[in-house]
Formats: C-alpha cells, structure tokens, sequence
C-alpha cells in the first residue's frame, strides 16, 4: 500500500491559508475517495475537505486549531494505489502554486508603495517573534524594520503578526503615521479604532465570547468605516405595483416551479437595471486608481440563525429575468442558513443589499462591503395614505411605500451620482411592469 499525502485545498479566490476547526475521521477509519475528512474555516466561508484518495487515515499532521497554508500537508492516506500513483498525487503541484502568490504579493505591495526602490536588509534573527514568509517579504519589500514589526500588535493565532497587520501599518505609514503612532496603537483595541473604554463587570453579568464568524465581521466592519467615508442618500419609492404583482403571482410561481417568489429578485432586477444606468456605481477603488468592473455580480445579505450576518454573491445578475433570480435567491439563502455555502459564492461581488425591512425596520444606513463603493438597505413596505395626481384632481389613496438607504464610498461616489442612482432603482420598481410573467 502506498502513502499518499492529503495537502490543504485551494478554497477560493485570494485564500491562502485556512483554520482547521475539526477532524471528521480519526487515525485508523478507513476513508472513501471524496469523503468529507476535516471541516476548516477561511475568512470567508467554513467548509469541508474531501479525501482525495480512498483508503485509511494513517496520520493526522495538523491539529484541531492551527492555521495551515494552503499546499501543505494535512493528514496521510495509506492508500490501495500503486506506489507510481501515489506518487503523482498532487501535493507538489498545489505547493507550487501557492508560492508564487506570495511573491506577487509581495511586489504588488511594492508597486503601491512609497516606490524608493531601496530595500534595507532586514535581519529577523534577532527576533523571538514568529513571522511568516508573506510577512518578512513585504517587510523586505518595504523596508520595514524588525524594531516597526515588533510594535504591531498580530492579529493571528497566538498574537502572530499577519498579512493585514503588515498591511495596515504599511497604510498608516503612507498617510504620514509615524512609528511612535503605531506603539502607541498597542496600547489601543486591536481594531484600531477609539483606546478600549474601561468595562465594568458585575457577578450577575455574563460574558459571552465572540465567536470567529462575529470578530471577522466586527474587523470587515470596523476596516470598512475606517477605509471609506459613507454618505447615504433616501429615497421612498412607490412600490404598490410590484406588490400587487408579486401577489397576483406567487401561487402559480409555487405552482409551476414548486419555489417562492419573494420580493428580493424583484429588487435585485432593479438595482442591477440601474447600475447598467449608472455603470459607475460598479467600480472598485484600488489605491489611486478605479477599478471599473464588467460584471454586475449583487450580494444579498442573509441573517442567519446564529445572528450572525453573511453576504453570498448572484453573479451576472443582470442576466437573469425574474424568475431566474428567485430561484438563485431561495437557493443561496436556504445553503447560507445551512453552512453549505462554497467559499467562491461568497467573492466577488461588485454590489451588495441588504433586506432590514425583513426585521421591520423602515430605513437603515448599511456599511459597505469593501472593495465595493455602495450598497442599498431595503426598508418594510407599509401602507400609507398618498397624494396622488389625477385628470380630475388630487386624490388621496392607500399605497404600498418603501424606503431605499443607499450607502456610498465619498471618494469616488459623489452625492450626484449617489442620490441619482438610488433615485433611478426606485424609478424601476415605481415603474414596474404588472402585466409581465414571472
């Protein structure tokens, strides 16, 4: 029997390592090929691994908890293939890829930087400190000391300096922070924000630990109002139309497709309709560059059971008519709810909302889901005596209104295009086709 090694997976766009949360199997089961072996968890998704042969767990090299680079062995397989074949197994390949992804970053970072073209030597033997080698490339890359290293509180396991540590300080120092500023963030929350208020504690309180889908959102959020000055324009929109076609439709959509029409893909319709009006909503800041994309792929938030929030990504949502876009819908919020999610389902999004009216708020003003510049909460659709313009006159009448909060990213997003953009959804929705098919 052969000996096969089981590397960490490539999970998805950007991921370069992920956290191991527990072994499915044991040293000794006996695993068929593509069987769940362990559940990891990235920054973007928990999943599991498969096995990529069939045979018994003999070793398992990574325990429950430690942080594993993709590429690297997890675990060994005594395996039923031939000595020649395990030998092509792919750990070698996936090393191989991962390594060059270290060096573009790393020069990649350097092309954003202060550009001196000088790199001082950086020698860490003198450091007790652990730092990976995506961490000293970008410290040599931009002449960071080992002495400026020392001062950045890690964020990682065991306090371990990582990539958004180094990354951060790097941002600091280009906006004219100086070293002593960044000691002094040691003394500060570990989000950089605001010094720690003091806390009080009393016997009859409980403290409940964050789990680490709730700190990755307190960071995302906290990264985001730091990188991004919001402004949030309102608009009430006039939606009895869709709501009297939405109800005129639903028992033959559950019919016919045995599914639920809700009102999210209507909303997503129109929000992608706009940004085809409006293409520069669907940009991406870069530095001092703008990153204009193709592709309108709409995240949609999903509250789930946990409390927790996560935000799955319809891509090319502009391609799909109505009923196309419920059935993404329902299928996205049913394996969100499910932690079935894939971790590529969760990138690329160039445009996200966010349903508050399904918590009965009537406004809201979201953060925004960075690298992108905008996104729209979608307040409760109420009843409301309004104005309306007749051949006749004025009349008064009960209609279906809703507000739209568009939150948007002020340095590249004025409030002209902002306003005009929330503004040009509602025209959609207001505007809305009551005879057409689902």
């Amino acid at each position: 029997m052969a000996q096969v090694e089981l590397i960490m997976p490539k999970m998805g766009e950007s991921i370069m390592e992920a956290t191991i949360l527990s072994w499915l199997k044991k040293p000794g089961d006996k695993i068929e090929q593509d069987e769940s072996v362990l559940e990891v968890a990235t920054d973007k998704v928990d999943t599991e691994v498969p096995s990529t042969h069939a045979g018994v767990l003999k070793e398992i090299l990574a325990k429950q908890g430690d942080v594993v680079k993709v590429g690297s062995p997890i675990a060994i397989i005594e395996s039923n293939v031939e000595a020649g074949a395990a030998a092509s197994a792919p750990v070698a390949p996936a090393k191989t890829t991962s390594m060059p992804a270290v060096a573009t970053h790393a020069t990649a970072v350097h092309a954003n930087g202060n550009g001196n073209g000088a790199h001082a030597p950086v020698d860490f033997k003198g450091s007790s400190r652990f730092y990976s080698p995506l961490v000293k490339n970008i410290a040599k890359e931009e002449s960071i000391t080992v002495a400026e290293l020392e001062t950045i509180t890690g964020s990682g396991s065991e306090g371990r300096v990582t990539k958004k540590d180094v990354l951060d300080y790097v941002q600091h120092r280009k906006l004219g922070a100086t070293v002593q500023a960044v000691q002094h963030a040691v003394n500060i929350g570990s989000n950089g924000g605001a010094p720690k208020v003091p806390v009080s504690v009393s016997g009859a309180d409980e403290i409940i630990e964050m789990d680490r889908m709730r700190k990755m959102i307190a960071e995302r959020m906290v990264d985001s109002k730091r990188t991004a000055p919001h402004v949030t324009s309102f608009v009430e929109a006039d939606v009895t139309g869709v709501v009297f076609w939405r109800n005129k439709m639903k028992n033959e959509f559950q019919k016919r497709d045995g599914d639920t029409l809700t009102f999210t893909p209507i909303f997503i319709e129109a929000v992608a309709n706009a940004i085809k009006d409006y293409p520069m909503m669907n940009i991406q800041v870069d530095g001092d560059k703008i990153i204009k994309k193709k592709d309108i792929n709409i995240g949609m938030a999903v509250a789930l059971p946990s409390g927790n929030l996560i935000v799955p990504v319809i891509r090319n949502a502009d391609q799909y008519n109505i009923s196309g876009l419920a059935k993404i819908v329902n299928d996205l919020a049913k394996r969100a709810r499910d932690n079935k999610l894939k971790p590529d389902e969760l990138a690329g999004g160039t445009f996200t909302i966010s349903n508050v009216g399904s918590f009965g708020n009537v406004m809201g003003t979201p953060i925004i889901m960075q690298p992108q510049v905008g996104i729209i909460a979608l307040g409760a659709i109420q009843k409301k005596p309004s104005v309306l313009e007749t051949p006749y006159g004025d009349v008064i009448a009960i209609r279906h209104k809703m507000f739209l909060s568009h939150s948007y990213d002020h340095r590249v997003v004025d409030g002209a295009l902002g306003g005009s953009f929330v503004r040009r959804v509602a025209d959609y929705l207001e505007k809305f086709d009551v005879n057409r098919t689902a």
